[in-house]
């Protein structure tokens, strides 16, 4: 009897968080080990059709870097990196294209959809929905004049039109967004999926920008993890190091999405089961939220 009391009490502890998100939209950037481990698909499937069950829109933004390194080895075609940004010539596009539209997208439509969701896929060109422009990377050179670096077919977003999103939320469905957009003459360009996210989140006001991670949060330099951050600390956690690596784009990404209005941003990991039931529905929380 003790257990389904407890049972009981969980429900009443998420019932507050129910009613207070009730109706809103929150933004969701899927990838790591959440998209990879077959237990970590199937929790993050769930949570997103009961989310949308009891009222709550969600909208996916996904990666799927690994996967495309994969098919490039297979189709004799070696990787290549500048800064962390995937150098992205007309063929390795292609591959881009084909992976994250074809294969990633689709296998997390229908997942959902498996669990009673009703999800659809969209590419950021599909109704317009992505804009982008060409990415440049700066290098420093010994001259003190930066060197331009060109990776290829890389963007970075300059418009989003919210519209068919808003159009398939009305219905019910779930819209899932592989991070491609066109260019000023019709180009085909690979973005980062953090940036993605952040710039759906803002177009569509959303409530939350939620990024699943690998690693448990933001961590301090006692090891342990930071809950909650206002923006205005971020850039002396930036300056003493305990903001670096990997970790700098996805902040970022949240701080340009609070600056664009979305209420708070989260950094959660992706490798615990139910992680944004866990986030979401309980006081403590499990990763860093960050708000203005």
């Amino acid at each position: 009897m003790k257990d389904i009391i407890m049972k009981a009490e969980i429900l009443i502890e998420a019932l507050p968080y129910i009613r207070n998100f009730w109706g809103r939209t929150f933004v969701i950037k899927y990838g790591g080990a959440a998209q990879v481990r077959d237990e970590l698909k199937e929790s993050f499937a769930k949570d997103i059709v009961m989310l949308n069950l009891i009222g709550i829109k969600t909208t996916i933004v996904h990666g799927g870097g690994p996967k495309i390194s994969a098919m490039m080895q297979k189709m004799g075609k070696k990787p290549a990196f500048v800064q962390g940004q995937r150098v992205t010539d007309e063929e390795t596009m292609s591959i881009v294209e084909m992976v994250l539209g074809g294969l990633v997208n689709k296998e997390i439509v229908s997942l959902i959809n498996s669990h009673g969701g009703k999800a659809v896929g969209l590419s950021g060109k599909d109704g317009a929905l992505i804009k982008a422009k060409k990415k440049l990377i700066k290098k420093p050179s010994e001259t003190g004049v930066d060197e331009i670096i060109d990776i290829g077919l890389v963007g970075e977003v300059t418009n989003v039109d919210p519209h068919v999103i808003v159009s398939l939320e009305k219905d019910g469905f779930i819209p899932v967004i592989s991070p491609v957009g066109a260019g000023p003459k019709g180009e085909t360009l690979n973005i980062n999926a953090d940036h993605v996210a952040s710039a759906v989140a803002s177009a569509l006001g959303a409530e939350k920008l939620i990024l699943l991670t690998d690693v448990p949060g933001i961590i301090d330099k006692k090891e342990k993890i930071i809950s909650t951050l206002k923006k205005q600390q971020i850039r002396k956690l930036v300056g003493d190091g305990t903001i670096s690596g990997g970790m700098l784009p996805k902040v970022q990404a949240c701080l340009k999405a609070i600056e664009n209005g979305v209420s708070k941003t989260h950094i959660i990991d992706g490798r615990i089961p139910h992680c944004l039931l866990l986030e979401i529905f309980t006081k403590e929380g499990i990763g860093t939220e960050i708000r203005a």
